[in-house]
Formats: structure tokens, sequence, C-alpha cells
């Protein structure tokens, strides 16, 4: 059964860090493509980050140098370290599988889906 489920959110105040993972049953992370999205309230989702199969990962801007996507192969899990952060970082995270086309990420389907985890940055 494929399943991915995250933790690792919470509140935190500007300038914090909060590392997000994401547990992933049914195939091994290293044979897919992994991403972590966001939805904040009233917006939609976007990509925050994400790695193909052959480790190539990328990062919208606006978190490019503040959050750091890994992979432990060993426990199935990837991560997402996330420091410094703003407020306009809070939302709901979700981590997502591309099975199918696994060397890419970026403007690709995903075809698994977590439930997410809420990240609240605020004073």
């Amino acid at each position: 059964q494929v399943q991915l489920v995250e933790s690792g959110g919470g509140l935190v105040q500007p300038g914090g860090s909060l590392r997000l993972s994401c547990v992933v049953s049914g195939f091994a992370v290293d044979d897919v493509a992994i991403g972590w999205f966001r939805q904040a309230p009233g917006k939609e989702r976007e990509g925050v980050s994400c790695s193909t199969q052959d480790g190539s990962t990328h990062y919208i801007d606006s978190v490019k140098g503040r959050f750091t996507f890994s992979k432990d192969n060993a426990k199935n899990t990837v991560y997402l370290q996330m420091n410094s952060l703003k407020p306009e970082d809070t939302g709901v995270y979700v981590c997502a599988a591309n099975t199918l086309i696994p060397l890419f990420c970026r403007g690709t389907r995903y075809d698994s889906w977590g439930q997410g985890t809420q990240v609240t940055v605020s004073s």
C-alpha cells in the first residue's frame, strides 16, 4: 500500500527552524521523484522543493538558501529542513511522489500524496 505520512510541523517564531519528515511506504524513495508542496490560506498550492530519482534537487526562489531537501534511503524517509522561517512560509506542507516519470519533479504530475502537516510562523 502506497502511503506518505508527514510530521514535524508546528508553531514557530520568525527566524526559527523546523524539520519536516515524510515517511514513505509502498515504494522506495530512491526510485521516485519526491516533492514538497505548501498551501497557505486563500492561496493556491505551490511546489516548494523537489528531488528527482537521479538526485537533482530544486527549490523555489523564496526558499533558496533557507530550506534543504534530503533523503534517508535506509528509513525510506525524506526531509525538508526549514531555517530562517518567515510568516509567509505559513501553510500546510504536503509531500508527494511522482512514481511514473521519476526523472522529473518540476511541472509534472504527482500520483501519490500525503495528508500534510501544518506550519505556522508567527510571533
